[in-house]
């Protein structure tokens, strides 16, 4: 047997340990010293020094700049009042159309949420739905059909509820809007 030593894993094992410490030292000049100066950051000693940047310590700093905000173009003359005269008011004339509108569209979901509300009562059937295919032999199933029905009819019922306040909370809604029957 043979037992002389074969140079060629040292000469591996060192031409690694070469590189590794040549990357550690890359790495090291790639952490300059940070300097802060205010909301800014900067690795210049030139720029730091002469803003009286303090140096950061401790870890990597990472800074992610933002979009810049843009100042909004009007293009509504509302918009354009507003800022030139700088009046908060709107013409009387403007609002009680806008009012219309919102009023013409909450009656609309109005109407679609009390039919959606008598569909699901009608399927409800006061909690005694008909069974439906394999739910006379499986009453757990049946159970829990009725049991989103009746989740079903108290969303409706919500919904109602909430499109009557938003209503209500309308200028001019003096008038009844809107009846549910229970």
């Amino acid at each position: 047997m043979d037992l002389t030593l074969n140079p060629m894993p040292f000469l591996t094992i060192r031409s690694l340990a070469v590189a590794a410490l040549a990357l550690c030292v890359l790495q090291v000049h790639a952490q300059a010293r940070i300097y802060r100066c205010g909301n800014e950051y900067t690795n210049d000693p030139a720029v730091a020094k002469a803003k009286g940047c303090t140096v950061m310590d401790g870890g990597n700093i990472t800074i992610i700049e933002g979009t810049k905000p843009t100042a909004a173009r009007s293009s509504t003359p509302v918009a354009s009042a507003r800022s030139s005269g700088g009046n908060d008011r709107v013409d009387p004339a403007a609002q009680r159309a806008r009012d219309s509108d919102a009023r013409a569209i909450l009656e609309a979901e109005m109407r679609k949420a009390e039919e959606r509300l008598a569909q699901a009562r009608k399927e409800y059937a006061n909690g005694e739905p008909e069974k439906q295919g394999i739910e006379s032999r499986n009453y757990q199933r049946y159970l829990d059909r009725v049991a989103e029905l009746k989740a079903a009819v108290a969303r409706a019922e919500s919904d109602v509820a909430g499109l009557q306040r938003e209503l209500s909370r309308l200028p001019g809604s003096a008038n009844a809007v809107g009846s549910t029957a229970k």
